[in-house]
């Protein structure tokens, strides 16, 4: 595996984990922390994070493919956290999608 694609992996397992961390923290909250925008961007990211770092684990023909979908739904994910930056677990949020996109991308060759 190379060292690009380790990274990808292991940024992609850290923000699949954060990011259901965070669904969790936005029902604890209610209110505009439960609308579909928030919770719909935090779910396609948890999952999107989980099968991309599963084909790069069995190195996937497809893995450049789904590192390039990974980067576009974690940048959204961290946009969508970003509405909320008064809020350290959403900021933090933010700070591990943008990490993942970055890796991701880097492993893809792809730009922002």
């Amino acid at each position: 595996m190379s060292p690009d694609m380790q990274k990808a992996l292991n940024a992609c397992m850290e923000t699949h984990g954060h990011c259901e961390q965070t669904m969790t923290h936005c029902l604890q909250q209610g209110g505009r922390y439960v609308d579909m925008t928030m919770m719909g961007a935090l779910m396609d990211c948890a999952d999107i994070t989980r099968m991309g770092a599963d084909m790069m684990m069995r190195q996937s023909p497809m893995a450049m493919e789904m590192a390039e979908m990974c980067a576009r739904v974690s940048t959204r994910c961290a946009e969508a956290c970003m509405t909320m930056n008064g809020d350290p677990i959403m900021k933090r949020c933010a700070e591990m999608c943008r990490t993942c996109a970055e890796a991701c991308r880097a492993m893809a060759g792809t730009r922002a």
